[in-house]
């Protein structure tokens, strides 16, 4: 059927500002949605509602089609797509098919958008209520699941962040240290870019290649194989297992990654920095954590202030100060609790990417009918 024949189909407008709030409290009780991504498209809050719950909005501008399950009475704003049921249907059922079946086309030049005459002629598969009501509850459940593991991810950063300030000053002193800490330069106590291909590489030589965009706040998304007569200009800094890659293009973006995969032949672009650290003098995986603290941020915002270009050189990196305590033992004591915090928020960020894994699969069959659920006795 048509989803103009399940639904009416209708754009959010304007608002009164006056009416509005950013906080939710008892006067201003009911959401207000855009057409956004973030927080499901969360504006604000207003005094009165203008839709009902039950309802499904649809992103009609930018990214187009992104549908959202609405189960309290709202307001929609800035020409969103509001679907509201002319029958007796589950409407999360609909909702979850618009997202996974329904490739919207752009119709129009410019900005992307999608229009309510538009969206009411594309076609959607119609099951039985009951079946409607059954795929849509499995899938909440596993939404369920998903949000509970967003949340306990985002208490464990919030704890490991808050251990990171207290353990990477002196602040907080670990059981059996003592000792006044000591401000150093990164120069002090690592090497910086101790290897770099020479103009005697030999042309066929063959490397993996880690570029700025492969890396994302501590994380590896992935490599490229080169050879190095082909190889982009910036593939030059050779790689060691430990060594700290710290990102000089657009610092503030903490792009910084601790090197310990098994990758042969590794190397990074220039747009790094590398940090070898100097033995007995640091630990490697400490100066990567204060990478990330408030006190070299604040340095690198200084150091950007007076640029016109949004990066740090060579020479920037090395004068970098960070806090050290007089024994690297402390310092590998520090390291072995906030690689076990990373540890912990590693494998539930597996476990959810396996359960949205899992969700797609159920998707694939249960809003195609090629996979049925069975009736409870």
């Amino acid at each position: 059927m048509r989803i103009g024949d399940l639904f009416e189909a209708k754009a959010g407008g304007d608002y009164d500002p006056s009416n509005c709030s950013d906080v939710r409290d008892n006067r201003y009780p009911y959401p207000i949605y855009a057409n956004g991504l973030t927080q499901q498209g969360l504006y604000g809050f207003s005094n009165y509602a203008e839709e009902l719950s039950g309802s499904i909005t649809v992103t009609g501008r930018g990214t187009l089609g992104q549908a959202f399950y609405r189960d309290t009475p709202f307001v929609a704003i800035g020409r969103l797509i509001v679907l509201k049921p002319k029958t007796s249907i589950d409407a999360r059922f609909f909702c979850e098919y618009i997202n996974y079946g329904i490739e919207f086309a752009v119709e129009s030049t410019g900005v992307p958008q999608l229009t309510a005459p538009q969206i009411s002629n594309y076609l959607i598969p119609v099951p039985p209520k009951p079946e409607q009501h059954a795929i849509a509850e499995v899938l909440s459940d596993v939404d369920g699941l998903l949000n509970a593991l967003d949340t306990l991810i985002a208490k464990k950063l919030a704890i490991k962040q808050a251990t990171m300030q207290q353990l990477l000053t002196d602040k907080t002193r670990l059981p059996g240290f003592s000792g006044v800490w000591e401000t150093k330069r990164l120069v002090d106590v690592s090497d910086i870019d101790p290897e770099n291909f020479s103009s005697n590489t030999i042309p066929d030589y063959q490397f993996n290649y880690i570029s700025l965009e492969q890396v994302d706040s501590g994380k590896l998304l992935g490599y490229s194989e080169e050879i190095f007569r082909t190889a982009p200009s910036r593939a030059r800094r050779i790689l060691r297992n430990g060594d700290v890659l710290m990102s000089t293009v657009r610092s503030n973006l903490m792009a910084h990654l601790f090197f310990q995969e098994q990758i042969p032949n590794a190397v990074c672009s220039t747009g790094f920095a590398v940090l070898r650290a100097k033995h007995n003098l640091s630990d490697p995986y400490f100066l990567f954590s204060q990478l990330f603290s408030k006190s070299v941020n604040d340095q690198i915002t200084k150091i950007l202030a007076g640029s016109n270009y949004p990066a740090i050189n060579s020479r920037d990196v090395k004068l970098i100060e960070i806090p050290c305590p007089p024994q690297v033992s402390e310092q590998r004591a520090i390291t072995s609790i906030l690689s076990d915090m990373d540890a912990e928020i590693a494998a539930l960020e597996q476990r959810r990417d396996k359960t949205r894994a899992i969700k797609q699969g159920m998707m694939q069959q249960l809003l195609t009918g090629k996979g049925r659920l069975l009736k409870s006795e």
